[in-house]
């Protein structure tokens, strides 16, 4: 209809991510139609800003992906074939910690290092050594994608100080917030793709050879901030591509220690790319990996410092699919164990969730799971909770395509059948305690794994203490 624009809620990627002030302002510089754009992927938007770079050069678009990869020797290929840095997490709680970040390490260092498919392993620097480990030479020539992605940069580094600003003032204005955080998200989300886009096979204007180099210097990079950091008395427990996470080294004494701000500083103009102190934290408690105790890389959560808040990544309260009462018991664990730091208060807080599970007395409501469907029914070869609920769907003619969510309620997970689960909006008399008490038990277990802890030993300590329970409820009896 003329005038008129429609946005498609259910079907959406950057207007569900961010608002619509992040859809206007990647319209601006991709040129998509607005409705277009909503349902549009990352990579479509960025590839759209570079064919505008390209016209504004006066250069030709390619239809099709078109740069083969470079030969190379089968040692510089073993080199190159690699990510960014990890230092493994230490698994515990960690007391005293600060997270340091690279402000958007890898579009910096596309923009810093002149990283481009144009000038990438150029003829006339071939004798050059430019990129460390990988001996690829970069052209001095600039690069098309520094101009493609630095106005985003510095776009978004400018929204960052109006969002601080606003904050800032006794009376902030919210709308105008929303309004910065959503063009601020929108910028982010074709900053993170930028980098990936390049080793994508049928990117326009991707060359592998440019994921390559960034990934080598982004390890050059991090490897630069711990050797720093350590040197200056800071022990590193953490660190993952752009983020390094550090506690004051216990073997060094305060008064040899350097200020982080200062260190910061320094690191940041030794590698051109700003290292920003992100929080500080009363503690933090890396989590180890489900059937191992090496620690887990995106699992963590801490107090932030002077804040009422957790951080929380990786476990249940952060997924999606996590049912309200399984997410409300889990965050009354970290309260409990932020307070006492006793896996005793944490395992009475999950006795006494159990004890409202299988006395029937959680709302169904507060036990929806919430999934989002990969694939159609027929793609699916297991009988998930899932494919009983999109069988159930079916069955009620309810359409539920890829992309969309089905909500559900395990009412008997024994069942491989439809029966299974009951969808939300069915009228539910009955759940799986069953089943949702094992939810409650792998919750708990993130909690406090960190410390030991797994799910055979919180098991363990129910048992005894409803054995005990049991022993002190039979001899009042006998008293009585």
């Amino acid at each position: 209809m003329p005038g008129r624009v429609i946005i498609d809620e259910s079907n959406t990627f950057f207007y569900g991510e961010t608002n619509l002030e992040g859809v206007l302002d990647l319209v601006s510089r991709s040129k998509k139609p607005v409705q277009e754009l909503a349902w549009a992927s990352i990579g479509n938007v960025l590839t759209a800003i570079q064919i505008c770079e390209a016209h504004d050069r006066g250069v030709l678009v390619p239809w099709n992906s078109w740069r083969h990869e470079f030969y190379k020797p089968m040692g510089t290929l073993h080199d190159a074939d690699r990510g960014g840095f990890i230092f493994a997490p230490e698994v515990g709680l960690h007391e005293n910690v600060h997270e340091l970040d690279f402000s958007s390490l890898y579009p910096n260092i596309i923009c810093t290092r002149n990283v481009s498919p144009d000038v990438i392993r150029c003829d006339c620097h071939s004798d050059r050594d430019d990129v460390p480990g990988l001996g690829y030479s970069i052209c001095d020539d600039r690069g098309y994608l520094v101009d493609v992605l630095q106005p985003i940069i510095d776009a978004r580094d400018e929204i960052k100080a109006a969002i601080r600003h606003e904050k800032e003032r006794d009376d902030p204005d919210e709308d105008r917030l929303a309004e910065l955080e959503g063009r601020s998200g929108a910028l982010k989300w074709i900053l993170v793709a930028c980098f990936g886009y390049q080793g994508f096979s049928n990117a326009k204007f991707g060359r592998i050879e440019c994921h390559e180099a960034i990934n080598a210097f982004a390890r050059e990079i991090l490897l630069t901030a711990k050797q720093r950091l350590e040197a200056g008395g800071w022990r590193v427990v953490h660190g993952i591509v752009d983020s390094i996470w550090v506690t004051p080294d216990p073997d060094v004494n305060d008064e040899d220690r350097e200020d982080l701000q200062t260190l910061a500083t320094e690191i940041t103009e030794r590698v051109e790319i700003r290292l920003e102190h992100e929080a500080q934290y009363d503690w933090v408690a890396f989590v180890p990996q489900r059937e191992s105790d090496a620690g887990a890389l995106t699992k963590y959560f801490g107090k932030v410092a002077g804040d009422d808040d957790f951080k929380i990544r990786g476990i249940e309260a952060r997924q999606r699919s996590t049912p309200p009462f399984i997410e409300d018991v889990q965050r009354d664990c970290l309260d409990r164990l932020d307070t006492t730091r006793s896996p005793d208060a944490v395992l009475g807080r999950l006795e006494r969730a159990i004890d409202e599970l299988q006395a029937g007395n959680v709302a169904v409501e507060r036990l929806i799971e919430r999934n989002r469907v990969s694939k159609p029914l027929e793609g699916y070869s297991q009988n998930t909770q899932n494919v009983a609920a999109l069988k159930r769907a079916r069955e009620q003619d309810l359409a539920v395509h890829p992309g969309q969510d089905i909500e559900y309620v395990v009412v008997d997970d024994e069942k491989s059948s439809r029966d299974r689960v009951a969808l939300a909006h069915e009228e539910i008399e009955t759940y799986d305690a069953s089943y949702y008490e094992t939810q409650l038990v792998r919750a708990v277990e993130s909690v406090l794994s960190p410390l030991g802890w797994d799910r055979t030993d919180i098991r363990r300590e129910l048992s005894g203490e409803r054995d005990a329970v049991l022993s002190s409820f039979g001899a009042s009896n006998e008293l009585s």
